[in-house]
């Protein structure tokens, strides 16, 4: 029997990180999987010699595409206020999604798209790279033997830096809203939200299904911006299990986001970005293999419905709450400026020992504001209703 053809592939956004999907969707032809067969873009797109566009349509306009693409598979990589709109036009027309994150905006927007689903029996994977992670599998297995006793706590600890420039690259940076339409930038909401998946999905895995019955929330801004640079998040689940998430892009040492977790019998540490994995007892880390893309699984889904999706629309629900819970908060509370110091490279202020502090957090599973930070504020307090989706699938292991 003679292997498929290429699932067809379509790209809405394939300037900036849309690039990397041009470049992913040709590694894929390479192995015979995919090919990509059209991009919507309004700003001219050109070719790159990893990117090439040769028999590729070009539509200034996500709508055209539709109508005269051929398209099996639509990746949507535009700023999450805009995603809805063009992911149901996606699904209405009959093609599976390949979406970015975060899915969407709201909870009130999870329900509109989860409908569009239900309706249409399209697929829809969200592009959370990080619960494609094999040592993911291998930490919740390692829980299910017991190897971590009773979890206690996930944290996450990430020390980024952004210049004054980055809040400049498009009109929603730094924005909570645009033209009425609430955005998802920000430490939590953006930067880091791969992050925040990753520790919630690791929390399912060694605690079990849960739902969040409180959130408390610091937010923390250095610069003219409507969002948080800096931030600190606890949940605590119905599981007993709580998750401490600290990160700031105002640093001038890098901490990409160690992930840990505890139980009353042990610890372990995962690199969700490098798949290495360390477990109670393991002298050292250990590189785990086997990890597949977001759009080769899609593709492997398409053809085979029995092949689970990594990350399916409702696996991605708690992160869409905690959305809801970011857009009602307060303000993000200014820095005091004699807090700050000049990035050695240029272009914006560092968060003097934001690196300690952020480290110290995740090591007490505390608050900065529980710490003594001098410019921490008491935490705000929320507890977000559940988004208006079907339940989530088991994941695969």
């Amino acid at each position: 029997m003679s292997p498929p053809d290429p699932t067809r592939v379509a790209l809405v956004g394939a300037l900036g990180h849309g690039l990397r999907h041009r470049r992913a969707i040709a590694s894929l032809r390479e192995r015979g999987l995919a090919r990509l067969v059209a991009v919507a873009n309004r700003r001219p797109v050109t070719p790159e010699a990893d990117a090439p566009l040769d028999g590729v349509a070009v539509f200034d306009d996500h709508r055209r595409l539709l109508r005269e693409s051929d398209a099996e598979i639509v990746v949507v990589c535009t700023p999450p206020h805009t995603h809805l709109p063009i992911a149901r036009a996606v699904v209405e027309s009959g093609r599976d999604l390949l979406l970015e994150k975060p899915p969407v905006v709201s909870p009130d927007e999870y329900a509109v798209l989860a409908a569009a689903l239900a309706r249409t029996g399209a697929a829809c994977q969200v592009n959370f790279q990080s619960l494609a992670s094999p040592a993911l599998a291998r930490l919740g297995a390692a829980a299910t033997r017991g190897a971590l006793g009773t979890p206690t706590l996930v944290s996450v600890a990430g020390a980024w830096w952004r210049p004054d420039a980055y809040y400049r690259r498009s009109p929603w940076a730094g924005r909570r809203a645009v033209d009425g339409v609430a955005t998802a930038d920000g430490a939590l909401g953006n930067q880091f939200a791969h992050a925040v998946m990753q520790c919630l999905a690791v929390a399912e895995r060694v605690g079990g299904p849960y739902r969040i019955d409180l959130v408390e929330l610091e937010r923390y801004r250095t610069r003219d911006i409507e969002v948080e640079d800096t931030a600190c998040l606890r949940l605590t689940l119905s599981t007993g299990v709580r998750v401490l998430v600290a990160v700031s892009v105002c640093a001038a040492e890098f901490v990409y986001g160690d992930l840990a977790v505890h139980g009353d019998r042990g610890s372990a540490r995962l690199e969700f970005p490098t798949d290495r994995l360390k477990l109670p007892g393991d002298p050292e880390f250990r590189t785990v293999t086997g990890r597949v893309t977001m759009l080769e699984n899609l593709v492997a889904h398409r053809r085979d419905r029995a092949v689970p999706l990594l990350a399916p629309l409702p696996v991605t629900a708690p992160v869409v709450d905690l959305l809801g819970v970011l857009h009602a908060a307060p303000e993000p509370v200014p820095v005091p400026r004699r807090h700050l110091s000049p990035h050695p490279d240029g272009d914006g202020q560092v968060l003097t020992g934001v690196v300690d502090v952020i480290r110290a957090a995740v090591a007490a599973g505390a608050l900065f504001s529980e710490l003594g930070v001098a410019w921490a504020r008491p935490a705000y307090r929320a507890t977000p209703g559940p988004t208006a989706g079907p339940p989530a699938p088991p994941h695969p292991a």
